[in-house]
């Protein structure tokens, strides 16, 4: 671009002086030497070489004297005088005699020959009588042009040279604080990936790649708690199954060995294998359901319901265990709360709450069962007379094979998974259960859902 603009500058003011010199020189009525001395004038004036050219492309003047009667073999001498253009100029490289261009860092790139200097030939027609009868032809060096651009180019390359250098070493140093974080992220990725759930990233800061860390770690956190979740899940599982079937293996054993075995005893024995195999069932049948429901395949088939016929049905289902008991189940239903809903999933959120209520009642306890409606929910409400649930067990309640008192862990014949049930049927339906306990006065389990 500077190149452009100082040729253009140099074309523009050139081609002016050899116009005004041709319109001169063509209706001049001198005579030979007085017209060559005013070409001797007029080229010291220029600072180049002035020549005259007829229309066979002769020179009749030059101001060097070195050319006259030869042809001037110049491309734009020629399309000025076969009238292709008015005026024309072109740039040559010739031999400089004692002079040579100055020298470049890039010369042994390019492989310039410094004994070439470059000069300007710019023509104009001659014009007279409105007959064009030659050209005038300004021969002058631009090579004063061309070492300021050489030497403007070597400068521009050194400055670049040093701001690639700049760059470079900028561009490595932010290059190895960003990629410092990711390889560390890389490095919990593929620890992960191995197992390892604990490590975790530090990145300093508050940019993206520090809340990108952050975000890492905490679902390492929480694939951690989930891996210790299943492993946890998975023994508890194995011990509910393998105690059951360890008791009915003992004691099919008992009778197949005894042949003489006292028939009451007998029954006694298939009585407990009858209520072993159920409990087993029991088991896994929960373990299913609770599999349905993490695989998200559990389907729930809502329909038009009346909630206060699913509390009342589940409590006269119970009834006859707490009156085994000497227990007694107050219901208080005020309102009929109509919703779109399971109605059998419903109904195993109440008998599960009832029927735990009612297994850790002491006998001749009071179980309150109580629903209402608060603005645009149902409230059922299950309280107890209960041994009650310590503070530190309240927020694992809910927890799958949880149970308060290990010491009465399968007196009761549950599962351990009847609240976790509870708690995802109630999820499902977009509602909440909670718990409040104190110990040695009872327990209150709370459920809310939504209603039409």
């Amino acid at each position: 671009m500077v190149g452009d603009s100082l040729f253009e500058d140099t074309v523009r003011t050139q081609m002016t002086h050899v116009a005004q010199l041709s319109a001169t020189f063509g209706e001049s009525e001198a005579s030979a030497d007085a017209l060559y001395q005013q070409l001797l004038e007029a080229a010291r004036q220029s600072g180049g070489r002035l020549l005259i050219v007829d229309m066979d492309g002769k020179v009749t003047f030059d101001t060097f004297d070195e050319r006259c009667g030869t042809r001037l073999g110049l491309s734009e001498v020629f399309s000025v005088l076969r009238g292709e253009a008015d005026s024309d100029f072109g740039f040559h490289q010739q031999e400089g005699a004692d002079r040579k261009q100055a020298a470049s860092v890039l010369d042994w790139l390019t492989g310039r020959d410094l004994n070439q200097v470059w000069v300007g030939c710019f023509v104009s027609a001659l014009v007279n009588e409105g007959q064009r009868v030659g050209a005038l032809a300004l021969i002058t060096s631009v090579q004063e042009t061309v070492d300021s651009l050489t030497s403007m180019r070597d400068q521009m390359l050194g400055v670049f040279s040093a701001a690639l250098v700049v760059v470079l070493v900028l561009a490595g140093f932010i290059s190895r604080i960003v990629t410092k974080p990711v390889k560390e992220l890389s490095a919990g990725i593929e620890r992960m990936s191995k197992g390892d759930y604990q490590h975790r990233v530090h990145v300093p800061g508050k940019s993206e790649m520090a809340q990108l860390a952050a975000a890492f770690n905490q679902m390492s956190e929480q694939v951690y708690h989930l891996d210790e979740a299943r492993n946890q899940f998975v023994s508890n599982a194995s011990h509910e199954l393998k105690t059951p079937l360890a008791t009915i293996k003992i004691l099919v054993e008992s009778v197949m060995y005894q042949e003489d075995m006292d028939p009451q005893l007998r029954r006694e024995f298939l009585g407990d294998i009858d209520r072993e195999i159920d409990r087993l069932s029991s088991v896994v049948g929960d373990l299913l359901t609770l599999v349905h429901i993490d695989s998200h395949k559990l389907r729930l088939r809502r329909e038009m319901m009346i909630f206060a016929d699913t509390v009342r049905e589940s409590v006269a289902r119970l009834a006859p265990l707490a009156q085994k008991r000497g227990q007694t189940i107050q219901t208080d239903i005020a309102d009929m709360c109509e919703m779109f809903a399971d109605p059998g999933k419903l109904a195993q959120v109440c008998y599960n709450i009832i029927e735990n209520a009612i297994k850790y009642t002491p006998d001749g306890g009071t179980i309150s069962v109580t629903l209402h409606r608060m603005g645009r929910d149902a409230v059922l409400e299950i309280s107890d007379t209960g041994v009650g649930i310590p503070p530190e067990d309240l927020p694992h309640v809910f927890d799958r094979f949880y149970r308060v008192d290990k010491a009465r862990s399968r007196d009761t014949g549950g599962t351990g998974l009847g609240l976790s049930i509870v708690q995802q049927i109630v999820r499902l339906h977009a509602g909440s259960v909670t718990v409040a306990s104190k110990p040695g006065e009872g327990t209150t389990f709370t459920v809310q859902l939504p209603v039409k």
